[in-house]
Parts: C-alpha cells; structure tokens; sequence
C-alpha cells in the first residue's frame, strides 16, 4: 500500500531583524514568522530565531508544522460567521459564495490559503496592526468553528433532530 505524502503550503509572514546590544558591541539575529497548511483544514503558526534568515525559517516552519489544528470547512468555505481575538488585534470572518474568493490582507490571508479556503471574507477590526497577533486572531476565529455532525455529537442529537429544533 502506497503512502501519501501530505503537501504543505508554507508561507513567512514576516522576518524581522533583533538586535543585543552587550560590551562588545551589537548582536544581530532574525526573527521569523511562518504560516504553514496542508489545504485540507490543517493550519498551523510558527516562530523562530536564528542568526541567518534562512534557518529562522526553517525553524518557524518546523515548529508551525508541529502545532497545526484541524479546521471544520463546509465546501470551500467556513461553516458560519466566527470573530477572534488576540491582544489587540481582533479579526471577523465570514463565510462566501462559491466564486468569491478569499478577501482578506496579509496574515489572515496566509493563514486562510494554507488551510484551504477558497472563498472567505476576513476583516481585522482591532487596533492592533502586528502581522504575529491578527495571525494568531484568525487562528483564534476557526478554532471557534465546527461542523453539523459535531455539534450534534456534542449534544448527544442527531444532525436531523438539531435541523428540526
């Protein structure tokens, strides 16, 4: 029997440069910031730090990989309306019509393409700007989600009994 290798979608959100200042003068490292999906409702974030980019990468990525949560979809969207919250950065998402497309900015749209949303509306209304925080805001928001089938689980129903009421 064939294995399937799973295929991840990584994206850097951000890499930024830290300085340490001690005796001897300026240390300089990077400091990244990485989304990571399979496209199938797995996502994860990441952070790592290295003294070059390209390790902090690869760092941001393994540790993103490692701490994926699974995402309830309906389609190619999400299965209602969800807000999140992180710090200050607040951000809405809302499900679409087939066709729409993923609407949305920087990180919450890196997180939305590597989970595989296709057709999405996301809004950061907080007053936090921080690619890191409206991230960790949308991850906040699926993690709110979940399907028919495990609601009705959840309350010991049938997804027919909670159609009817």
């Amino acid at each position: 029997m064939a294995e399937k290798k799973k295929e991840f979608i990584d994206t850097v959100v951000s890499v930024d440069r830290v300085t340490k200042v001690t005796k001897g003068g300026k240390r300089f490292s990077f400091s990244a910031f990485v989304v990571s999906g399979d496209q199938e409702g797995n996502v994860g974030i990441g952070m790592g730090k290295s003294r070059e980019v390209s390790s902090a990468i690869a760092k941001a990525t393994v540790r993103a990989r490692k701490n994926m949560i699974a995402i309830a979809k309906r389609g190619t969207t999400i299965p209602y309306s969800v807000k999140g919250k992180h710090g200050a950065a607040e951000v809405e998402i809302r499900s679409a019509y087939k066709g729409t497309g993923v609407i949305a900015g920087g990180a919450v749209r890196a997180v939305m393409l590597a989970a595989g949303f296709k057709d999405v509306l996301a809004k950061s209304t907080g007053r936090s700007r921080c690619g890191k925080n409206v991230a960790k805001a949308a991850l906040n928001a699926l993690a709110k989600c979940r399907t028919a089938s495990q609601i009705a689980k959840l309350r010991g129903k049938s997804v027919e009994q909670l159609v009817k009421g």
